[in-house]
């Protein structure tokens, strides 16, 4: 074998081996906006959640300062503090439940490694 055909061998498996490496970035970088767009979802949730619990509480607050007033502003606020609680024990179960079913971080990338290093070993 002529060392022209070597060098051509050693051009190509360079070249072979930037293009996994690439590849393999590109699908980290995919994977990395993946978590980063269901964090940002996870926090928006977890803020609405907060916001109605507290306004729920505030609600009940002042629910048990007029306890003793008109029974229609008793009717009314206990009406929006229990609505207000039940949304927001809504969005902490969506929280919850999404935190649950959260896929593992680069799941798809450490895939594709595995399967890149069976290859590479033969089996």
């Amino acid at each position: 074998m002529s060392q022209e055909n070597i060098l051509s061998s050693i051009q190509n498996l360079v070249a072979t081996g930037i293009a996994l490496v690439q590849n393999r970035l590109e699908l980290i970088s995919i994977d990395v906006q993946i978590a980063r767009s269901r964090t940002i979802s996870l926090f928006v949730l977890v803020a609405c959640a907060l916001f109605f619990l507290f306004f729920g509480l505030v609600m009940l607050a002042l629910l048990i300062v007029i306890y003793s007033w008109e029974s229609n502003r008793l009717l009314a606020l206990s009406m929006l503090a229990g609505g207000f609680l039940m949304i927001g024990a809504l969005m902490a179960t969506v929280v919850l439940r999404s935190l649950k079913t959260m896929p593992k971080l680069f799941e798809a990338t450490i895939a594709e490694f595995a399967k890149d290093r069976q290859e590479l070993s033969g089996k």
